[in-house]
């Protein structure tokens, strides 16, 4: 599940996550597994991987 949100609506959200920059992808409803900006797409994979992972 994926969600959208814009940070200066949802302020409480932009300061939970930690967002400095957009786009920011955060996995697992952690700044652990996140990656700011418009990063590439074998860094996501990475991230998804380790979030996974981490969930088991």
């Amino acid at each position: 599940m994926g969600n959208m949100v814009e940070a200066t609506e949802f302020s409480e959200w932009a300061n939970r996550f930690n967002v400095y920059g957009v786009p920011k992808t955060v996995l697992n409803q952690t700044d652990d597994y996140s990656l700011e900006g418009a990063a590439p797409e074998h860094m996501l994979l990475e991230k998804v991987v380790a979030a996974v992972g981490a969930s088991k």
